[in-house]
């Protein structure tokens, strides 16, 4: 699906995203590849249920095999029998920065990755493709460190209060003004980890009596979190507004079930930019439908804050709108900053009603003094508070990389998913088998990349996902797409045949948008 946008008054610039059509042959490739290996995990199964071969996956006790099983759904299947021959291509451990490169030691496995085992050698100067650090402050040296380092000697490593209690420190205070301050809202709360931003806010703003209506394709933590709350959840189609505004005219127009009262919110949530999809939210489109059927919306900018927009304020800055259009704006410090932890930002009232009723904010560890550090140094470093303007050629230099590296994987006839702004690039693999040999291959080359299948994604849609960095040199790029283009053609990835299908839905026009027939 070829998507350009570009109307209407509601976009103040082109919309690019690309979602190619799987050519028939290698869709059906792939199903026969994933049965193949079914087949050969179930008679593996029988021969370790026999003891033909030995076992060494998690299972039931002899005095336990009356009772419902434990290990015996198809995840587990999936675990023993898929997942661990491709075992090798994850956890890999690195031991310095993860900046634009890294060193990794290196390990071997004599049980077909069951166990692995270190060789005391280590890989050095790998291209890190894979980390999320996106504006390059995942650094060891430079003002972020040194600020980070007198903080530390100052303060000290760990807070082991609450921010309730007696874990609010001057740092802390701070750090919520500044990010109040580059975000364009009222306030802001920090939190020591990003996950728990979502999974513990959410029921805090939701219940019982409440409607959620949540995009395919969030993040587990908006999953976790609106499951916690109690609310009722319904699921719209990835970044398809046509569904959405279905879900919201029915949710009006019928209400509760069995009951038909009004819902007592109904809160819409999304993510700027999807990890897995390297897709970029319609927000435009959705806050004209938020207003129209005046219901809240929760956004989610773990991946786009930093990463989008002429000075690095996320999706929103990216669309040219307005923040204060956007009722919940969450994000992390993980990825753009270089630190962790997560935040919440937007009216002062929701932030103080946050403060009181949030597990996160109650019950969690305050954020440890050196990383709020290093995330109050980096924020004022992309706002040019600090009297240079390395954050502002940063956020540039990332969008240079980001439209570079996917023009040219593009020409090489690999499929690549996502918007054309996106520093998430996704290059379709399917088949099973090229999973772990993709990633191999590449680490053969000094690349490191990330490859991703199920359950992260649908089971015959398996990727590798490539993360770009304002710290990658052109040089670094073009080493990373030399290499890519070779194992390409060596694995035979290159399945663009550059078909597009017109996207199902139409463009937004707030006075005819109806729903179309199927």
């Amino acid at each position: 699906i070829n998507h350009i946008v570009h109307n209407g008054g509601l976009y103040k610039r082109p919309f690019n995203e690309a979602f190619e059509e799987t050519p028939m042959l290698v869709a059906v490739l792939t199903y026969v590849g994933y049965g193949v290996l079914t087949l050969f995990g179930y008679l593996r199964d029988f021969m370790r249920q026999w003891k033909i071969e030995k076992c060494q996956n998690a299972t039931e006790r002899e005095e336990q095999k009356d009772f419902v099983p434990l290990y015996q759904d198809f995840e587990n299947f999936y675990n023993r029998n898929l997942y661990m021959r491709i075992r090798d291509s994850w956890n890999r451990p690195i031991c310095s920065v993860p900046g634009a490169k890294v060193d990794m030691m290196e390990r071997v496995s004599h049980d077909y990755n069951w166990t692995f085992t270190y060789t005391g050698r280590v890989i050095k100067d790998i291209i890190n493709m894979g980390s999320y650090n996106y504006l390059g402050f995942a650094q060891k040296t430079g003002a972020c460190q040194e600020a980070a380092s007198k903080v530390l000697s100052q303060y000290g490593a760990g807070v082991c209060s609450t921010r309730q209690e007696m874990g609010n420190l001057d740092k802390h205070e701070e750090l919520e003004k500044l990010v109040a301050r580059f975000l364009g809202v009222e306030s802001a709360m920090a939190y020591g980890m990003g996950f728990a931003t979502n999974s513990m806010n959410i029921p805090a703003l939701v219940g019982k009596g409440c409607l959620i209506l949540s995009d395919e394709l969030n993040h587990a933590s908006l999953v976790l979190g609106a499951r916690l709350s109690g609310a009722t959840i319904r699921i719209f189609k990835h970044n398809n507004m046509q569904s959405l505004e279905k879900l919201l005219k029915d949710a009006i127009v019928h209400g509760q079930p069995r009951t038909r009262r009004p819902w007592k919110k109904i809160l819409i949530l999304v993510e700027g930019i999807y990890s897995m999809e390297g897709s970029i939210v319609r927000l435009p489109e959705v806050i004209a439908l938020k207003k129209k059927y005046k219901s809240y919306l929760y956004l989610d900018e773990a991946h786009s804050i930093g990463a989008l927009g002429p000075s690095g304020r996320g999706v929103v800055d990216y669309f040219g709108l307005n923040p204060e259009d956007v009722d919940v704006m969450m994000g992390t410090f993980t990825k753009s900053f270089g630190a962790a932890g997560g935040y919440i930002g937007g009216k002062k009232e929701l932030i103080d009603y946050l403060r009181t009723y949030s597990h996160s904010a109650a019950y969690a560890t305050s954020m440890s003094p050196p990383v709020v550090e290093q995330i109050i140094t980096s924020v004022k470093c992309i706002m040019g508070e600090d009297g240079t303007t390395i954050g502002r050629a940063r956020v540039q230099q990332l969008a240079e990389n980001t439209r570079y590296f996917r023009r040219r994987l593009k020409e090489m006839g690999f499929i690549i998913y996502g918007n054309e702004d996106s520093p998430v690039v996704p290059l379709m693999l399917y088949m099973p088998a090229k999973i772990g040999a993709f990633g191999r291959e590449m680490l053969k080359r000094n690349i490191g990349v990330v490859v991703v299948g199920f359950p992260a994604t649908p089971i015959i849609e398996s990727r590798a996902r490539f993360c770009l960095s304002a710290a990658h040199t052109k040089e670094m790029l073009d080493t990373a797409l030399k290499e890519i283009n070779e194992v390409g053609d060596l694995l035979q990835l290159k399945y663009s045949r550059r078909r597009l299908v017109p996207l199902l839905d139409r463009p937004f026009d707030e006075t005819t948008y109806e729903e179309t027939e199927d």
